[in-house]
């Protein structure tokens, strides 16, 4: 049921709501739980809440939990995609639809940045996962390197950093 009220409330992206419903609201996660959780569903392929939905359905409930969460969060929102892309087609060109569209990618872009942070502040004090956390950001966003070979190196330098810590 949690899943199902995210996806009819998350336009926009489901992921920072996300965050609040298992960690905040529920308890069902804890803060660091929900940042090694999201780290992997980025690595998997697929859409990371959709990732993120499957993983917890599947941690209380086993693989019945997992489909329930999969399709509590994606029902409701597929339903309204659909009938919006009828409406967005025919009404595409319209000056006042454009400039609704950029500003909901605006508020998005706003949703992703408050995440973002919430999602860093378990690191802040753990500084070799915030400099893994930069390195991320850097290779990906700035160096802009393909994603498979930055996941694959910085996989390899994240177990590496594991392997160093166990043994300090």
């Amino acid at each position: 049921m949690g899943f199902l009220r995210l996806g009819m409330i998350s336009f926009g992206g489901a992921l920072p709501l996300s965050r609040r419903m298992l960690v905040e609201r529920e308890g069902w996660l804890n803060g660091e739980e929900f940042a090694e959780l999201l780290a992997l569903c980025q690595f998997l392929p697929g859409g990371n809440i959709i990732n993120m939905s499957v993983a917890v359905g599947m941690r209380f409930r086993g693989a019945r939990g997992g489909l329930a969460a999969l399709l509590g969060l994606i029902t409701v929102p597929g339903v309204v995609v659909i009938l919006l892309g009828l409406i967005y087609d025919h009404f595409r060109n319209d000056v006042y639809v454009q400039h609704l569209f950029a500003g909901l990618a605006a508020a998005a872009s706003g949703l992703m940045i408050a995440m973002g942070v919430k999602v860093a502040r378990p690191l802040l004090r753990d500084k070799p996962a915030m400099a893994m956390a930069c390195l991320s950001f850097a290779v990906i966003a700035l160096a802009r390197f393909p994603l498979l070979y930055g996941m694959v190196g910085l996989s390899l330098a994240s177990a590496a950093l594991v392997v160093w810590r166990q043994r300090k």
